[in-house]
């Protein structure tokens, strides 16, 4: 099943994204990108942030994902939106 996230940057303390937690950030998401439960992702062209795609089996699962993320243990990164996606209807059979 997918999951999309959307997130926003918490910047009280922009000084806190340090480039020692930035490349945290990154080999953690490139880890579980190898493990198959981040398949995309994106920087929001908004506001500091990322919407993610997330292929898992349960929306837990997803969200122990989204725990283990550097930023978000750091208290600095807030889950606007964490949405299961359905597939759409109208590319299927009539």
């Amino acid at each position: 099943m997918q999951f999309l996230s959307l997130s926003r940057r918490i910047l009280d303390n922009p000084a806190a994204f340090t480039p020692e937690l930035m490349a945290q950030e990154t080999t953690r998401a490139k880890e579980l990108y190898a493990l198959g439960i981040l398949r995309q992702i994106w920087k929001r062209g908004d506001i500091p942030g990322a919407t993610i795609l997330w292929e898992a089996e349960s929306l837990g699962e997803v969200r122990q994902a989204i725990h283990s993320l550097p930023i978000f243990k750091s208290g600095l990164l807030e889950i606007v939106a964490l949405v299961p996606l359905e597939p759409y209807p109208g590319f299927g059979p009539a």
